[in-house]
């Protein structure tokens, strides 16, 4: 099964996501403190809250007992990839587990996953600060194309919806 100090990182994995997910509770509650007609905190947001821990923590288990297969593309599949998955089979089985997380508000979702994709990649600041002066001209234009693109097709969608 799986060593004994993968238990420890189970278990740094499991606080790091009970933290996710009240920062996600508390992300929740400030946004309905500002708007009143938000989602709400009832107990379905609890528990959609729980399940999405419970996927996580599954998905992340699932990762770690594929790493020890004889097959490269199964060892090297994201963990997210298998949180997905998990996810994805709870939510075809169970019309319960895709209403207790549609009372998780999905900015608050968000909200947290920007935060932490932020916090890591400042610990990469020395790596992007060695790339040449030349990526800023690429961000840029990629910047450029994808908000005229959405722009693009925001308006032939309202075009064709008639507003």
């Amino acid at each position: 099964m799986i060593r004994e100090n993968n238990f420890f990182k189970l278990g740094r994995d499991a606080l790091i996501l009970a933290l996710s997910v009240s920062l996600v509770l508390f992300v929740q509650w400030i946004k309905l403190l500002k708007n009143s007609k938000s989602t709400p905190i009832t107990t379905d947001t609890f528990i959609g809250l729980g399940l999405l821990w419970l996927f996580s923590l599954l998905g992340i288990i699932i990762s770690m007992l594929m790493k020890r297969m004889p097959w490269k593309i199964v060892q090297g599949f994201p963990i997210l990839g298998w949180v997905s998955i998990v996810s994805l089979i709870f939510c075809l089985i169970s019309s319960y587990c895709v209403r207790v997380i549609n009372a998780v508000d999905f900015l608050s979702l968000t909200t947290s996953v920007l935060a932490f994709a932020g916090i890591s990649v400042t610990y990469q600041l020395k790596d992007l600060s060695k790339i040449s002066w030349k990526i800023l001209i690429v961000a840029l234009f990629v910047f450029f194309g994808m908000y005229f693109m959405d722009a693009l097709i925001s308006q032939i969608a309202l075009n064709l919806s008639g507003k």
